[in-house]
């Protein structure tokens, strides 16, 4: 924290992600490479995501879908950011198990209601967790977490978004 303090820039990151429609609703993300700490990281070997519906969704299941994704998101996020910060004040973790469900009406996607949100109308998370600290001290390393998630507060809060077309 020391070197953000004397560099601010150390702490700006740039995360990519490319995208590529394969068929249908299936199509793969690819995370390669990111900025961060004034310098490019390139991975070992990429990452790569593979999306799609189930077939009630019209597609093939050969992915989860991209807002089981986003669940995905939030949870490894919220995670990360409880064991760190739990870490940070002394406190062993010695297990974490998450459920996370959402509620999403389709007549968004679809167009048929502008008056349907596209996107989940609740998201529900369930911790359980194992630690060497009164459960006070566990339900506030929770809530820190929440606090500190970038994912929980992608979701949570707008943000915006550009997008442009190339041809």
């Amino acid at each position: 924290m020391s070197a953000i303090k004397e560099n601010p820039n150390i702490s700006k990151f740039n995360f990519r992600a490319k995208g590529k429609w394969i068929n249908g609703g299936y199509n793969q993300t690819v995370i390669n490479d990111f900025d961060g700490a004034c310098q490019t990281h390139i991975r070992n070997q990429p990452f790569v995501f593979d999306k799609d519906e189930p077939p009630v969704l019209l597609g093939k299941d050969q992915g989860a879908n991209p807002v089981e994704y986003a669940l995905a998101a939030l949870n490894g996020c919220f995670t990360t950011s409880l064991i760190y910060h739990a870490a940070a004040q002394g406190i062993k973790i010695e297990e974490v198990e998450s459920t996370l469900s959402g509620n999403l009406d389709i007549q968004g996607l679809l167009g048929m209601s502008d008056k349907v949100r596209n996107d989940y109308e609740k998201i529900k998370v369930i911790f359980k967790v194992k630690a060497d600290a009164p459960e006070e001290k566990i339900k506030e390393l929770v809530d820190i977490a929440q606090k500190r998630s970038p994912v929980f507060d992608i979701i949570s809060h707008p943000t915006p978004v550009e997008v442009s077309l190339q041809r």
